[in-house]
């Protein structure tokens, strides 16, 4: 092992939770993000969900990658996506109904999900199975976490709860058109602005840096 191998590693984890995170950064995944993310158990479960399939894809494509024919890749992407999107969806039916039922159509819309087929192209299928799994892991955790966001701020706006329990009383006057579809646009878009607006602020603290040591 080489002394930049923990370091890389590192790297390809943590960048998938800011510098590249899949909802704030690259934008994908937008379907789900916008649909179940009315409520935080609804946004938790499908952001663990996903998580799941991109970590167990990932690792079998990139232990894969030198067997899988060029011609048919995506048929074998998509493929061992539904594999595990359809052992996803088994558990959680088994586990709780209740957000399985909640969460309906767009649990078998994680096997289109952009995110995890961007995921092979550009990464588990030209890198080894331990980097592979760290940016898998960091991807799938930084969607999970823009999902919770998304959804915990709804959920407190649209219905005065978090997790299902009151948090501001009976006489709290809820923001019902936080957890309708307009809601949803109107909370990622601040999020998406506040996101920039970090990020910008940081480059230009970085950049007075290097001119400072400069």
């Amino acid at each position: 092992m080489t002394r930049q191998e923990p370091g890389e590693a590192y790297a390809e984890f943590v960048k998938g939770l800011w510098k590249e995170n899949p909802i704030f950064v690259q934008v994908l995944g937008m379907c789900p993000t916008l649909a179940v993310t009315n409520s935080a158990v609804n946004g938790v479960a499908m952001g663990i969900m996903t998580l799941f399939v991109l970590v167990m894809w990932s690792l079998m494509i990139s232990a894969l990658r030198h067997v899988i024919p060029k011609q048919v890749r995506i048929s074998t992407y998509i493929i061992v996506i539904a594999t595990f999107v359809t052992v996803a969806d088994f558990s959680l039916e088994a586990l709780s109904p209740g957000v399985h039922k909640a969460l309906g159509a767009f649990i078998s819309l994680i096997v289109v999900n952009c995110l995890i087929l961007g995921r092979a192209e550009a990464f588990a299928s030209k890198n080894p199975v331990k980097l592979s799994v760290l940016d898998a892991l960091g991807m799938g955790g930084g969607f999970s976490l823009a999902l919770f966001m998304l959804a915990s701020l709804r959920e407190i706006l649209g219905n005065g709860s978090f997790f299902g329990v009151s948090l501001f009383g009976p006489n709290f006057e809820p923001w019902v058109i936080m957890i309708l579809p307009p809601g949803g646009f109107i909370m990622l878009g601040l999020l998406l602005l506040v996101f920039a607006s970090v990020r910008e602020a940081r480059q230009k603290v970085a950049g007075r840096g290097e001119r400072k040591a400069a």
